[in-house]
């Protein structure tokens, strides 16, 4: 197997959340012991429910947030507690894809000076070598060197995502983070945007963290797909295994409700019962196991460890063989 490009381990990220009835501190519990490798070439995929904590890993990854323990390690180098003077030189080998691009562009500079500002920040390129590299990425993702003269406001949305696409190209990164980045797209669009991060992928020998609430979209896109639930990975594995064969209740849940294209097939919706758990006050035991159809008196006192249950295919369940009967073609028609 190739090298890691980044190893995330037992990651835990917690914020301020006011104080209680008598005083007391209270902390949100974003990130819970988080671990995952993303190995080099591939794309690894965050999927869970909003509020998961599949943005705050990311921005852990990047080193936006730092973790209130556990490391984050990228190409060998632990940089968990490194400064933003020592993150400086990484930064132009992690990139960010953001899910509102719009929002992450100014809105008074010109498409080509936006797209070119990463090159006049970590190159000694000329004006005049910034903006032919930046006319070469336009035509890359599918635009013309003429949009460079335009402001964001005269863009679509999936024309504004294929600039912020080409703005995280400038500097040759090794790693994209991209946090949902086709969430705000027309489908039609969204096809045509994952395609175009796949030709990239291979064209520029990319390394992809991919975030997404949207399982239908991870599965076109993902070599490796990590389960979310209340801050913590509850299951991970590769793309086939783990919508052929899920393992964990919760992965169980989230393919049922993944819509059959075809109406003259069904498939048996498993609905959750419960209220998802405040991570302010995360629940003793399995984070899961108020809302688990099979929580036994173990679920509630123990908190499960990461289990292998196929090769690459490791869940955080106490009795995972409970649910391979009916775990296969959960995610398929």
């Amino acid at each position: 197997m190739s090298e890691a490009l980044v190893s995330v381990k037992h990651a835990v990220k917690t914020f301020q959340a006011g104080k209680g009835m008598f005083g007391q501190k209270r902390r949100v519990h974003a990130v819970n012991d988080v671990s995952f490798d993303i190995i080099e070439g591939e794309t690894f995929s965050l999927v869970g429910e909003s509020g998961c904590g599949k943005s705050t890993t990311g921005r852990l990854v990047n080193h936006m947030l730092t973790p209130d323990s556990g490391e984050v390690w990228f190409h060998g180098t632990d940089i968990s507690g490194f400064t933003e003077k020592q993150m400086r030189p990484l930064r132009k080998e992690i990139q960010m894809i953001y899910q509102d691009p719009y929002g992450s562009l100014n809105p008074r500079i010109k498409i080509q000076n936006l797209i070119g500002e990463p090159l006049l920040i970590h190159t000694k390129l000329s004006a005049g070598e910034r903006l032919k590299k930046v006319h070469e990425l336009l035509e890359v993702v599918g635009l013309t060197p003429m949009h460079g003269e335009r402001y964001p406001h005269e863009f679509s949305g999936g024309q504004l995502q294929r600039v912020g696409i080409a703005r995280a190209l400038t500097v040759n990164p090794r790693l994209i983070i991209a946090d949902e980045p086709v969430s705000a797209l027309d489908v039609s669009i969204q096809a045509q945007v994952l395609n175009l991060l796949g030709r990239l992928q291979e064209e520029y020998k990319l390394t992809y963290l991919f975030i997404s609430h949207d399982l239908s979209v991870v599965e076109m896109i993902s070599d490796r797909i990590g389960v979310m639930y209340l801050g913590t990975i509850v299951e991970t594995a590769p793309r086939e295994e783990l919508y052929g064969n899920p393992r964990h209740p919760y992965t169980q849940a989230l393919l049922s409700a993944v819509p059959v294209p075809d109406p003259t097939k069904e498939k048996k919706r498993i609905i959750l019962e419960g209220e998802l758990p405040s991570p302010v006050n995360p629940p003793k035991g399995c984070l899961f196991h108020t809302r688990c159809p099979y929580c036994q008196e173990k679920c509630r006192q123990e908190r499960p460890k990461a289990v292998e249950v196929g090769t690459g295919h490791t869940v955080k369940c106490h009795f995972p063989d409970i649910l391979r009967s009916g775990a296969a073609g959960i995610g398929q028609p």
